[in-house]
């Protein structure tokens, strides 16, 4: 009887990685890190600023139909809201929707438009950035937690003259700066609005 010699198992030595393995490896690993710091600076970036397009002539002659704003959402965790601020906000009556405004009351002021001029608690306004005068008159005491804002292009703007007082809630943040088109970036000037002494 013959006796055959147990058979071993074979004995497979690890092949070193080739040089197209690793830089498909390098490759994928290249690109893994450049979608999570992608991710990171897109969740980033959307958490302190909003880019918004204007839509509409509501802002003219400050800010044209079809441009595109960057808007700050931090401004207000470190400063307060002045009257003459250019804002970003969630519409009470639709919070889909956003509008650009300017602030001209304060919570606690009593502001009234009469004889196309704008008085804060008495007090004219200054408004060399207006398209025109109002061609309204009325009288609102803006409440507690609440801001009364108008568009620059007065007598073509839904705003609080027409819908009401703004909670300060809604607020999205400030706009910064025009980005686009190109040829018409520039700093948006929040003008001050103090009323005239």
């Amino acid at each position: 009887m013959e006796i055959y010699p147990h058979n071993e198992p074979a004995q497979v030595e690890a092949q070193p990685a080739t040089e197209e393995e690793l830089n498909w490896k390098r490759f994928i690993l290249d690109l893994v890190q450049t979608l999570g710091l992608a991710i990171v600076l897109f969740v980033g970036i959307n958490f302190i600023s909003a880019r918004v397009r204007v839509d509409g002539t509501s802002m003219v002659p400050t800010l044209q139909d079809g441009e595109f704003v960057f808007v700050s959402k931090l401004s207000y965790r470190w400063s307060e809201i002045t009257r003459g601020d250019i804002i970003v906000f969630h519409f009470p009556r639709n919070p889909e929707e956003d509008l650009i405004k300017r602030v001209i009351g304060l919570p606690g002021d009593r502001v009234e438009i009469r004889n196309g001029q704008v008085f804060v608690n008495g007090q004219p306004l200054n408004e060399p950035y207006i398209a025109e005068a109002p061609n309204y008159a009325a009288e609102w005491q803006v409440e507690p937690q609440t801001l009364f804002v108008l568009g620059d292009n007065r007598n073509n703007s839904s705003d609080s003259h027409s819908w009401g007082l703004l909670p300060i809630e809604k607020i999205v943040g400030k706009a910064i700066f025009i980005y686009w088109p190109p040829k018409f970036w520039k700093m948006i000037q929040h003008t001050n609005v103090f009323a005239a002494p």
